[in-house]
């Protein structure tokens, strides 16, 4: 009898990963390849494009951090809290916050854009995923690939998502996937957005929308509707419509 409860007691502490609350943060870097963004507008002529190829040559990348906060019903994903510790001059992100919430299936978008903030509220988006016979591991996770396309921008957008970590969460507007996305390819490598860091561990940051937010509310389809007109009077204009104070990408 005594060795039975000391049995009992033993399998006890060993808690399945399952049955654990699942909630970390993942840390992600961005990368912009300018050559390649550039290459696609349609204004540009090809010796502009060849010139601008040559002038940066394998130096076009742009790269900074953004973070992503979760649990298994709600994700936060911003900019990281950065310091300036020189006393210098420290420059301004624009607003960009993205608050998912799968139980009640909403979406809050804090954007910055065109000079202005829009927040935009909704219902969340289904996105029409197409999961490939295709893996590899990314930020000590095997991943598997999925294919969707964004009919607004004209993107090609390809994800990698780990089912070992079942949340339907993922960097930037994407989301729905059986697993966390731990990297998300915007047109074949015009951006890619890789996890360095997963940290399965009690959040200290809160994921909840605050009461309070500054900004103009929209919805997902008056904010669709900006998108197009925004895009085609730039591409008209022969400007792009994705650079400083534009649309994000």
């Amino acid at each position: 009898m005594k060795l039975f409860v000391m049995l009992l007691l033993a399998a006890g502490c060993f808690v399945p990963v399952s049955a654990q609350k699942l909630e970390g943060e993942i840390s992600y870097e961005q990368v912009y390849h300018w050559t390649q963004v550039y290459s696609r507008l349609s204004f540009i002529s090809q010796e502009e494009k060849d010139r601008m190829k040559l002038t940066w040559g394998n130096d076009d990348e742009s790269k900074h951090d953004m973070v992503l906060y979760f649990n298994e019903k709600q994700s936060y994903y911003t900019y990281p809290k950065t310091e300036d510790v020189s006393g210098g001059y420290s420059g301004r992100n624009r607003e960009y916050k993205i608050y998912r919430d799968f139980e009640n299936g909403k979406r809050t978008d804090v954007i910055e854009m065109l000079g202005k903030t829009y927040i935009v509220e909704d219902t969340l988006k289904e996105i029409n995923w197409k999961v490939m016979n295709k893996i590899k591991e990314v930020a000590g996770h095997m991943c598997m690939m999925a294919i969707a396309e964004d009919t607004i921008k004209k993107q090609k957008i390809t994800a990698w998502f780990a089912d070992d970590i079942p949340v339907s969460a993922g960097p930037e507007l994407y989301s729905g996937l059986p697993g966390v996305i731990l990297e998300l390819d915007i047109n074949d490598g015009d951006i890619v957005t890789t996890a360095k860091e997963i940290k399965l561990k009690p959040l200290t940051e809160d994921v909840n929308l605050p009461k309070k937010q500054k900004g103009k509310k929209i919805n997902t389809a008056k904010y669709e509707e900006m998108m197009i007109t925004h895009i085609r009077d730039s591409i008209k204009a022969h400007r792009n419509p994705f650079g400083w104070g534009g649309l994000p990408y």
